[in-house]
């Protein structure tokens, strides 16, 4: 099943149970795949549903640390209930050790000796973790791992 019939079916679900909360966090996420379909001018492979689900996570977890920041509550079990929405529809995130075995193998393969490769190593180890990792995670992960070359 695509994604967007998955979040088509969830709609409607949410709908039934009248379940506010997750029926306004599902209506966003159909309307950005919906949006980048069109911006795409085809349907959706599952790698772009991945991306653009990265995208709307990712600006959950901005937003949830500004409002940290900003001490509103309000805001942030709001922001930590769409998060588990969206997890829902995002691959199975890695670990920190996983990343950390992917990288270390990446460095390996790339043959990095020093952080002068961290473009390098990041071009390479990006793809292979796309939608299972966040980038802060695997950026700082592979700072450590050059930085103990």
């Amino acid at each position: 099943m695509s994604l967007l019939k998955r979040l088509q079916t969830d709609m409607i679900t949410a709908m039934k149970n009248r379940n506010k909360d997750t029926l306004a966090v599902v209506r966003m996420l159909k309307a950005s795949v919906q949006n980048a379909q069109i911006e795409a001018g085809h349907d959706l492979t599952p790698d772009e549903e991945v991306t653009v689900m990265s995208r709307e996570y990712k600006q959950r977890k901005e937003s949830l640390e500004e409002f940290q920041k900003a001490g509103r509550q309000d805001l942030i079990d709001k922001t930590n209930n769409e998060l588990k929405v969206v997890e829902k529809y995002m691959p199975k995130q890695l670990s920190a050790d996983d990343v950390k075995k992917i990288v270390t193998e990446t460095v390996q393969q790339v043959g990095a000796a020093s952080m002068k490769d961290f473009g390098k190593v990041m071009g390479a180890v990006m793809p292979k973790v796309k939608g299972q990792a966040d980038g802060k995670l695997v950026n700082q992960t592979v700072k450590e791992t050059l930085s103990n070359l």
